[in-house]
Parts: C-alpha cells; structure tokens; sequence
C-alpha cells in the first residue's frame, strides 16, 4: 500500500474517534466546597481538580461555570451545558445524562451541632422534637426527610445554616462531612460546632454528561483514565492537600437518593 494511502487511513481513523473530536466541554456545577468552589476568580477543589486532570490527559479542554444546583441539571438536560460535577446517578437522569462507571469520589452526609445546647444523637429516633437545618434544594434518604418525629427546616446558604446554629434557631444542621468541616473553620468555629457520629446517607459522585454523540464513548474513556488516575501519586496528593487541616474523612462506599438530588 503506498505510504500516501496509509496516511488517509491512519488520518481517517482519527477524525473518526470520538475524543479526537470532543469540542470544548462546557461543565458546569454548584458551589460544593472542597470539591468544587470558586477562589481568587478560580475554580478549586478537590473534584474540580482530578476531572480536570483526567480530561487534560483525553486532550479535553474545559469552561467550567458554577451556578444553582438545579440550574445545573436543566442547563445539562436543554443540551446547553456538555456536563456536570459531582452529581449522583438517579434512574430518571438516565434518558439525558450518561454516566462514567467510576465514581470521583464519595460523601457522607452528618449532623453537626452547637456545643453550647449538645444533644445526644445516635439514631434518628434521638431526632424527636428536634429541628434540623437542611440545605437548600436537598432531602436525604427517606428514612431522614420523611420521618414525622423532627422538623426540617431548609437555609438559603450553606453558611446561613451554620448562623441559625450559632443563633439557637435550629438545634442542628446536616451537610456533608468534609463540606462542613470546611465550613466549620472558615468561620471560625471549630472550637464551638462539633461533628456527631451519625451518618444519616453516604453517596457516590460522578461526571454526567449530557446526550450527545460520542459522549458514551468519552464517559468509558474518561472512567478508564479517572481508574489510572488514581493509582497515580498526584491523585493522593491532590486530596491530602484539600483534606489538610479537616481531620480524617473515613471512605464512604454506600450511595442512597437525594431529591434535589446532585
């Protein structure tokens, strides 16, 4: 075969391949510190920096935009957005959302409380009576949001769920472990918020892309690569980094629903 002929070919198969042809991702999610939040007019934390990491090495631009979690999902589903972060795999999604088989990482969702008014919680039975701030758009599984014997009560801000707290407002609040921990010292309160033991739902997130040609084929290759990626010491490091300072944040492997769910 003349060498001309292989190049067309060798050429071909290239402009064939999907990743070769990935235009400039437009990815979008929430404010969801440390896995992803703005700092300085950047986008930072832990999620945002593998995902970016691994399609860095797909050869895979990205514009990152963080807006209201629902925002989110109907910017994905209209086909305005190519994807979005940190988002959990729900059944309805499946129609316009395709999922890589490897989650970026994983969150267990606690109550957190003041230690001037402490409560003795192990189970959410010890929830009778009580009122417990949620965050905007959230529930939990249904044995935490549908439960008669305590009151939710939802905050427009993550931080505002922490002022009620302070305030006496509410009697405790619920957020993720490692996004209340970070919460808990930018504010200043680590000597006045303890973390309680309770896990009330854990959860796995992923990259959903939207539907669109060729994205099946990039959400096996982006979690064929996110696999490697973790096996490599920059993985480790990228989250020793962000967990500096927020004490050990034991592995979650149990996913369950959230409604907004992410």
């Amino acid at each position: 075969m003349p060498d001309f002929i292989r190049l067309l070919c060798a050429l071909l198969l290239v402009c064939l391949s999907p990743l070769a042809q990935a235009e400039r991702l437009r990815l979008v999610s929430d404010d969801w510190a440390p896995y992803i939040y703005w700092e300085d007019g950047q986008p930072r934390g832990i999620d945002y920096e593998v995902t970016s990491e691994v399609l860095k090495r797909l050869g895979i631009d990205v514009d990152w935009q963080l807006m209201p979690w629902k925002r989110c999902l109907a910017m994905v589903q209209q086909g305005l957005a190519d994807g979005v972060m940190d988002i959990f795999q729900i059944d309805s999604r499946k129609p316009f959302m395709f999922y890589p088989d490897e989650p970026l990482s994983n969150v267990e969702f606690v109550l957190f409380q003041n230690n001037v008014k402490p409560h003795a919680i192990e189970r959410l039975e010890d929830l009778e009576g009580l009122t417990v701030g949620t965050s905007p758009g959230y529930t939990y599984n249904p044995a935490f949001s549908e439960s008669p014997l305590f009151r939710r009560e939802p905050a427009p801000t993550h931080e505002a769920n922490f002022g009620k707290l302070m305030l006496g407002r509410i009697d405790l609040l619920v957020t993720d472990r490692r996004a209340g921990r970070q919460l808990r010292r930018q504010l200043g309160l680590e000597g006045q918020v303890q973390e309680l033991p309770l896990v009330i739902s854990q959860h796995a997130q992923y990259l959903g892309l939207a539907h669109k040609p060729g994205r099946e084929r990039l959400a096996q290759a982006f979690a064929d690569e996110l696999r490697r990626f973790k096996q490599d010491p920059a993985y480790a490091a990228i989250n020793a980094r962000y967990d500096s300072g927020l004490g050990n944040i034991p592995d979650a492997v149990e996913q369950h629903e959230r409604s907004t769910p992410r």
